[in-house]
């Protein structure tokens, strides 16, 4: 007897350590909350961020270098801090497109890209924020 309740335990707990995340998983969406996600404060919506729909990728990381890099480079002459993807975290890169503080969000130099193109920027730097990646991680291998 004792036996059997042993193994009926043992065979509980798998069950319960395999099953678990697909509960969780189910409850996060029941919930709304999608991995690989973010809350847009500027426009109201949830961005989804998965490679199925990676335009925030290339076309994101296309505008950081022709806009914000042109004058946010090493030694360059503007006075401009030096920024890079990871300058950031996800967290502060949002702060920073919604508040729109920094010295060239309130001078005009964001006025020639579009809203959406400015999403696209900010769902690059939040997807490649500070503290993002974990080398360590196998999900982190992209």
């Amino acid at each position: 007897m004792m036996q059997r309740t042993r193994t009926q335990l043992t065979v509980g707990v798998a069950l319960f350590v395999v099953l678990s995340p697909l509960f969780a998983a189910r409850a996060d969406a029941a919930a709304g909350i999608v991995p690989g996600s973010r809350f847009d404060r500027g426009s109201q919506m949830c961005r989804v961020l998965t490679f199925s729909n990676s335009s925030w990728t290339s076309e994101g990381a296309a505008l950081f270098r022709q806009n914000c890099k042109s004058c946010h480079h090493r030694d360059n002459d503007k006075g401009a801090r030096f920024l890079h993807n990871e300058s950031f975290t996800s967290r502060g890169w949002d702060r920073v497109f919604f508040e729109k503080y920094p010295k060239c969000a309130r001078d005009g130099s964001w006025s020639g890209l579009e809203p959406e193109q400015l999403r696209k920027v900010n769902d690059y730097l939040y997807r490649n924020a500070y503290g993002t990646y974990d080398a360590n991680s196998a999900e982190s291998c992209g």
